[in-house]
């Protein structure tokens, strides 16, 4: 067997939250033939339990009542996910949600704004780990 000169390509890594079966299957098939790495949790405490076990660049929840402490729940992790919450609301339709980092609406018009949104969450989560320190002047 030949050893590859090449580094390994490292995915970021995101865990998706969501209680109903065809969302959670869909957005985890555009997040992976996006490029991204993800783990998937069907019920809160599965949910916890992967945050526990796991670092992700990235956690993706549901709307339902149960999955809201999730996005909390990531953001006292060491490591700083960057936190969004996914709805099948239409912005004009959505009921306002308060106290969340992002949140990111699925539906039709929107999905080919997915992937880019997901990359725009977590860009803005590595420049808020990762600043530069400040040079003297």
């Amino acid at each position: 067997m030949r050893k590859s000169s090449s580094p390994r390509l490292e995915l970021a890594h995101v865990l998706l939250a969501h209680g109903e079966l065809a969302p959670r299957l869909t957005l985890q098939t555009i997040l992976q033939a996006g490029g991204y790495a993800v783990d998937v949790a069907a019920t809160p405490a599965e949910a916890v339990a992967k945050l526990d076990q796991g670092k992700y660049e990235l956690v993706l929840s549901g709307d339902e009542p149960g999955f809201r402490p999730i996005l909390a729940y990531a953001r006292v992790k060491e490591y700083r996910p960057a936190t969004a919450m996914i709805t099948a609301y239409e912005p004009s339709r959505r009921k306002p949600v308060t106290r969340m980092d992002s949140e990111v609406s699925i539906y039709t018009e929107n999905v080919p704004n997915l992937l880019a949104k997901v990359a725009d969450l977590i860009g803005l989560r590595a420049i808020r780990r990762y600043r530069p320190a400040r040079q003297a002047v």
